[in-house]
């Protein structure tokens, strides 16, 4: 029984998430260039002919930059709401009108023998969606590009197996740095990204006391540093009476290139 997921690449650069199945191999989002992700997966010893379509979560451009070519290029399935299909437009060009798939925000539905339930994040795109994924009794959930995390998101995401949570940035480094304000502002704001102390806060409330393994997402280069956000987390989780290495195993994805394979 298969159920695997890598991260390609994850940040302001470039976002682009793998899961596998026994049955079915997709992308999540593709905001790289075709080429990129083609090495990216050959790395991982995925070939890009198998793979079998792309969920994506919002029509910024670090998330779709290389859905339409990778689109024409394999014949495969795009699958968004209908929201985000219409702010891509122009920017992922001409998709065959048979790849051109369409699910409900809040409404789950089944790809293979995958499910997969697309949820509302807070984020300032027309309707972002995060994802949780069913395969037999394991669960993946992926929540990045959000302001905040409700409590109807937390209910999705609890007693994940594998939790991508985006760890975005820094509070200090981000009010102290070169950013200009409407920026700082807007990426601190409801609608923006997640810090690494509400990343870390997230996690404590929907941890369920099994195993669980959580993966820091979407880290800025100019507002954090990978080790910053792992120690904030964990700080937070110790605070919380949760054991790092026996309760939660805490990684990191990467920027420009794939983390491991996890296997489920």
């Amino acid at each position: 029984m298969a159920f695997r997921f890598c991260s390609l690449a994850s940040g302001s650069s470039g976002n682009c998430q793998y899961i596998e199945t026994n049955r079915l191999k997709l992308l999540i989002d593709a905001g790289l260039s075709g080429r990129k992700i083609e090495n990216s997966l050959k790395t991982i010893g995925v070939s890009p002919e198998d793979i079998n379509g792309i969920l994506v979560t919002h029509e910024h451009k670090d998330h779709i930059k290389g859905v339409g070519i990778l689109s024409r290029r394999y014949n495969l399935p795009i699958y968004a709401n209908e929201n985000t299909w219409k702010a891509m437009g122009n920017d992922i060009g001409e998709i065959n009108i048979d790849n051109i798939r369409t699910f409900k925000t809040e409404e789950e539905f089944e790809l293979g023998d995958l499910g997969i339930l697309p949820f509302r994040t807070s984020h300032d795109s027309i309707e972002s969606v995060g994802f949780c994924f069913y395969h037999k009794n394991k669960k993946i959930s992926l929540v990045t590009d959000t302001g905040f995390v409700n409590q109807h998101i937390k209910k999705k995401i609890y007693d994940s197996d594998l939790l991508v949570i985006e760890s975005n940035h820094d509070i200090e480094m981000l009010k102290m740095g070169r950013y200009p304000w409407f920026l700082k502002k807007r990426i601190m704001g409801d609608t923006g990204h997640l810090s690494n102390d509400l990343a870390g806060e997230v996690i404590s409330e929907v941890f369920s006391g099994k195993r669980q393994r959580v993966l820091l997402a979407h880290l800025s280069k100019e507002n954090n540093f990978p080790e910053l956000a792992y120690q904030t987390v964990v700080n937070i989780l110790i605070d919380k009476g949760i054991k790092i290495g026996d309760d939660i195993i805490i990684g990191l994805t990467q920027r420009d290139n794939p983390t491991k394979i996890y296997n489920l």
